[in-house]
């Protein structure tokens, strides 16, 4: 069995891939892809972790969860998510650093089935808003801990894809930028599925639909009914052209009000941000989804 864990990060999708996914419960079920409800997993999942204490679950704990999760005995692909499997919200700025117990945590769920091939999908988002949207979450007390020992300019997403590599070094790793999903969302569909690249998902324009007028929408899915895409690079220039002219400004802008965060230091890191990105696309073993 192969095992895809798309570990988040949190508000980037918010569990959007997993329901964008559902619906394609048929064409999953008849490619050999077992799909789950979130409530089917997380809970079990949970139990069995603490239980394991970060040691290789043997033979019948492995059969025990494929049973649990899986109704298809012809099924060859699993897969699974939740935002929390790198960490709680609390823990994303922790020390300074972003998931500092991803290297801990992914090789648990590696762990969990370890006579199986496994694979991590993570949605990475730019600092200048990541850290807000984190921090906004957090109790005030929380918050406080963590900025008094957080300096954003030293949050690489490259830090924790090599920590997950040397952790599991034979584990392969896909990523994209939140920022670019939109774009990208089939691509992202597809590469965490696991099902053939030629195969139309239901659910693909679910990123662009949210933050793009309804009127736009409903031009775009008229107009793609009436002009069949040839090629990912034309739909892309397709998305682009009415995201262009039909989004919504708001969905776009976020408003940061941090103490000491200038627009210096938002385009600072904005600009270390793609810097980032290039590192993390020549990481071995690391696949950069771009648009």
């Amino acid at each position: 069995m192969h095992i895809s864990f798309h570990l988040g990060a949190h508000y980037t999708d918010e569990d959007q891939l997993i329901r964008s996914l559902l619906k394609n419960g048929g064409a999953m079920t008849q490619e050999g892809i077992a799909l789950p409800g979130p409530g089917r997993y997380r809970g079990l999942m949970a139990d069995v972790l603490v239980k394991l204490d970060g040691a290789r679950a043997d033979a019948e704990t492995q059969e025990m969860l494929f049973e649990a999760f899986v109704d298809n005995e012809d099924a060859k692909r699993l897969v699974l998510g939740h935002k929390n499997f790198l960490g709680a919200p609390h823990r994303a700025l922790e020390h300074g650093q972003f998931y500092h117990l991803a290297k801990r945590n992914t090789q648990r769920l590696r762990y969990l089935f370890c006579d199986h091939t496994v694979s991590f999908f993570i949605g990475m988002r730019n600092p200048a808003t990541f850290v807000p949207s984190v921090l906004s979450a957090l109790s005030d007390a929380q918050r406080n801990a963590i900025m008094a020992q957080l300096d954003p300019r030293a949050l690489f997403w490259s830090d924790i894809l090599l920590a997950i590599r040397e952790s599991n070094p034979e584990t392969q790793i896909t990523v994209w930028c939140d920022e670019d999903t939109p774009l990208i969302w089939s691509d992202v569909m597809h590469a965490v599925s696991g099902i053939a690249p030629e195969t139309p998902l239901e659910g693909s324009l679910d990123i662009l639909e949210k933050i793009t007028h309804p009127d736009g929408m409903k031009r775009l899915t008229d107009y793609l009914q009436a002009n069949p895409i040839q090629n990912e690079g034309q739909r892309r220039r397709i998305l682009t052209a009415f995201l262009d002219k039909y989004a919504i400004d708001s969905e776009l802008e976020m408003e940061i009000d941090l103490p000491g965060w200038s627009d210096q230091l938002v385009d600072d890191l904005t600009a270390t941000y793609d810097q980032d990105m290039d590192r993390i696309s020549h990481i071995p073993g690391v696949t950069l989804l771009t648009a």
